[in-house]
């Protein structure tokens, strides 16, 4: 019986390993670096970058319209002569109108899917997107230039927001959370510009960001960031670090986070006579004024894009959270002090 049992389990484990029956050869798919998304009227346009691997057509953009972005992309891979993979796209570009009308349906169906990664970078642009990717495939010789882009502005520039899809529908399904996504167009002396940041309640946009006030979206949520400020004409310092605390607490019924701002900075350049004292000065006024412009700009679209409701979540019910937006964070207060040293080695280490 035990030499039967030998020869018995091994026969029936070849039949229930399958092997790699569905695999699918790297040549038979094609890999998109970027797909643009474009709205109008209840119809989706989707365009794909897909680098190719000849040396004499190295970049392919492929585009098809339709109801559904998932029955487009089956559509345009039905007609390819391989398969669209989007597991390793890197960037989704949408139009304003698009982002205006709501990301809610486009995103879930991607998540939903899994056909495309979490991590994918999520970008509006200020113009058509099939102008866009017709600029960029004249500019661009392997497809890549957009990746590129993100790739190095990621965390050398401050200026530029850094969104990806699992954000957005997080954002969407959070009550206190909201995000922003990097603005870009085609530029006119270089391949790509960037414009700003959109202000995204719910999923939809709602208002603008300009380069400087994404600077300090970055700063209040901890990113570590090397922008430069330019205080008053006097001197332009750059920050080379940064460090937020708070507490929050309810006043009267209404929201107060009290928030400290640390920032150290090195001085770039200056003019005249300035001091190191009245730079330090006018340095922390002019980010509380920014500050406080910001506040107002996005406590009037409604857009916990800060994520300060997550400081109240532990003080709040979950059907006080559900109406946050609405109820609280119109009303909100922040006490803001902000203090500066500057280190004047620039950017020496001392041993």
């Amino acid at each position: 019986m035990n030499h039967m049992l030998k020869w018995i389990v091994p026969t029936l484990l070849l039949f229930i390993l399958s092997g790699c029956w569905d695999n699918k050869d790297i040549n038979h798919r094609s890999l998109p670096i970027a797909m643009g998304v474009s709205f109008n009227q209840g119809s989706y346009s989707v365009f794909l970058d897909i680098p190719k691997v000849s040396n004499r057509d190295t970049i392919q953009v492929v585009s098809e319209s339709g109801d559904n972005i998932n029955e487009i992309i089956d559509h345009i891979s039905m007609n390819m002569e391989s398969e669209i993979d989007l597991l390793h796209l890197k960037i989704i570009i949408v139009d304003k109108e698009f982002a205006k009308h709501g990301l809610n349906d486009g995103v879930a169906s991607l998540i939903r899917s899994r056909h495309v990664s979490p991590k994918t970078l999520f970008v509006i642009c200020d113009e058509s997107p099939e102008r866009f990717f017709h600029k960029m495939d004249q500019n661009s010789s392997d497809g890549t230039m957009i990746y590129d882009f993100f790739q190095r502005n990621s965390g050398l520039s401050p200026e530029i927001a850094y969104t990806q899809t699992w954000k957005i529908f997080r954002s969407i399904h959070c009550f206190t959370n909201d995000v922003v996504i990097p603005i870009i167009k085609s530029g006119k002396t270089t391949a790509i510009e960037s414009t700003g940041s959109a202000i995204m309640k719910n999923g939809k946009m709602v208002g603008r960001l300009t380069s400087e006030e994404t600077l300090l979206i970055n700063v209040f949520n901890g990113k570590q960031t090397q922008g430069k400020i330019e205080v008053t004409g006097k001197a332009t310092v750059q920050i080379v670090s940064n460090h937020l605390t708070y507490k929050s607490s309810f006043v009267n019924d209404q929201p107060l986070l009290k928030s400290n701002l640390k920032l150290k900075v090195i001085l770039l350049d200056t003019q005249g006579s300035t001091t190191s004292a009245s730079i330090k000065d006018e340095l922390s006024k002019l980010v509380m004024e920014r500050f406080e412009t910001l506040f107002e700009k996005i406590k009037l679209g409604g857009a916990d894009v800060l994520g300060v409701g997550q400081y109240f979540r532990d003080e709040l019910m979950r059907s006080q959270l559900e109406e946050w937006r609405i109820q609280y964070f119109t009303k909100l207060k922040i006490d803001l002090e902000v203090s500066t040293s500057i280190r004047n080695t620039g950017n020496l280490k001392g041993t």
